[in-house]
């Protein structure tokens, strides 16, 4: 897999560092053929440990209260029982 290097890419040295670096990534992500489906495959598993995952393992606690002080309150008091009773 030979880099082939054309007037384009050799203009691109008198950019600004960010630009180059955006450039590079950029160059790099549309040329691939097999990372294209490793990316999607990389996505897919962050939407399902990240979203799936919190909709039904991780209740909201603190939905129960009204207001913003019965929430503080719980909080402080939960931290506060853990620390002594760990």
């Amino acid at each position: 897999m030979a880099v082939e290097w054309t007037e384009k890419t050799m203009e691109k040295k008198c950019d600004i560092l960010p630009v180059r670096i955006f450039r590079f990534y950029y160059d790099g992500f549309r040329s691939m053929d097999v990372g294209r489906t490793l990316w999607l495959l990389i996505l897919v598993k962050l939407f399902i440990m990240f979203i799936v995952l919190k909709i039904f393992f991780f209740p909201r606690y603190l939905n129960r209260f009204d207001t913003e002080e019965e929430r503080g309150d719980y909080v402080s008091n939960e931290l506060i029982d853990r620390a002594i009773n760990p």
